[in-house]
């Protein structure tokens, strides 16, 4: 077994006076990373810590260093911005944040690296970093494959060549059990008595916002950008489109149907101007303000409250209220924001006494998914959660045990 050394036993980064090039001691000989405290010799430095991390610091590695000697007339920092400006207006925010952190470790460590000179060593290196970041196998397959469908892009924009991307295809997903990148357990629909205890200490933007993605399996973007003029109204069920989701860049379309308890939720929330969204943090953010949460220790308080000190709240009051007035807010909550919501949710809960275990929004999403397959089976959750797969589906719909007993009951 491989004894990995210590980061603080590896070389460190040094200047050569004489020259003004940075180099490390390593092997009883000087290697030299390039001009000093230029990104280069920086980048240089990393990768090469990189390796001995990989390799277990033994001493008959070789780390490869920056070549000083290369054509610098397509560098990957250059190919990566390239491809970042070609597909912010194609793909969703979330999206552009997930492949921004994908290209952190690479340009990390192969910025300044010609495309022509990053194979696939180079790509198993970045994956590496990736492990020693404690980043989990699944994140890191998809990292990797956004690493490599920018160059496929580049091939196409005859930045790359062919012969780059391919070389880069026999670089394998991590497997399940073959390597040291943790597996997360898979995320588990929440109960519906966690979701009733949290809905009193919502605001009731929040709490409708709960509501309305428990009753319809819709994903937390689409909730957040709700609108009077993407609902069809016309119909005993009402038709949500929402203007952005998942596959739209695929050209497919998404229909959410809203029945009769959904309609219930929404009905209060359509006064609204039909392009401007039902649900606004501003709105959430006064009600809240205006509801705080007492703990159960102020209640049962046995010494008065002076008037001096009733004269500091207030002031403090209204202080604070004068600052919120110069605050702005965006138009509609973002799945971070609705997530922090709910999280705040859990919070005042706590404050108030109440123990509910933390969830995200998307485990609403979850919930619905196994009931409609409990209920109705896997072919329904497909058609109600819009997958074209129907292995996707099994993903959100877990298997429900009762029915398995059952079945198992009547017939095995």
């Amino acid at each position: 077994m491989t004894v990995r050394r210590s980061t603080k036993s590896f070389p460190k980064y040094q200047t050569h006076k004489p020259t003004g090039r940075a180099f490390v001691w390593w092997q009883k000989k000087r290697h030299y990373l390039g001009k000093a405290n230029s990104p280069e010799s920086f980048e240089a430095y990393s990768r090469f810590i990189a390796e001995l991390a990989q390799s277990g610091g033994r001493s008959t590695v070789t780390p490869s260093l920056s070549p000083e000697k290369s054509n610098p007339s397509m560098m990957v920092v250059d190919l990566m911005a390239a491809y970042l400006l070609h597909v912010k207006d194609h793909i969703s925010k979330n999206e552009l944040d997930n492949l921004r952190y994908s290209l952190r470790q690479l340009r990390k460590l192969y910025g300044h690296t010609p495309v022509d000179q990053f194979g696939p060593k180079a790509l198993k290196l970045v994956r590496q970093a990736m492990i020693e970041a404690k980043l989990s196998r699944k994140v890191i397959n998809q990292r990797i494959g956004r690493i490599k469908r920018m160059f496929k892009w580049g091939v196409a924009e005859e930045m790359v060549p062919p012969a780059i991307f391919h070389a880069l295809q026999a670089v394998d997903g991590l497997r399940k059990g073959r390597t040291k990148a943790p597996d997360r357990p898979e995320i588990p629909p929440v109960p519906d008595e966690h979701v009733d205890a949290l809905i009193p200490f919502l605001s009731p933007v929040n709490a409708a916002m709960v509501k309305v993605q428990r009753l319809s399996a819709m994903r937390p973007g689409e909730v957040c950008r709700m609108r009077p003029c993407d609902i069809d109204r016309s119909g005993e069920v009402w038709l949500y489109r929402p203007t952005t989701h998942k596959t739209q860049w695929k050209g497919k379309n998404k229909i959410i149907p809203l029945g009769p308890k959904a309609q219930e939720v929404l009905k209060p929330f359509l006064d609204r101007p039909d392009d401007k969204p039902l649900f606004t943090p501003e709105e959430s953010y006064y009600w809240l303000r205006d509801h705080p949460v007492e703990a159960p220790s102020a209640k049962g308080r046995r010494a008065p409250v002076y008037p001096s000190e009733l004269r500091r709240r207030e002031k403090a009051k209204s202080m604070r209220r004068s600052k919120q007035k110069r605050r702005k807010f965006q138009d509609f909550f973002t799945t971070e924001s609705y997530g922090n919501a709910l999280e705040n949710g859990i919070m005042r809960a706590k404050k108030a006494g109440v123990q509910i275990p933390l969830w995200a929004p998307n485990q609403l999403r979850h919930s619905r998914a196994t009931e409609i397959r409990r209920d109705h089976g896997l072919e329904a959750a497909q058609v109600v959660l819009g997958h074209a797969k129907a292995d996707v589906t099994q993903v959100y719909a877990e298997r429900d045990l009762n029915l398995a007993i059952a079945i198992a009951k009547e017939s095995g």
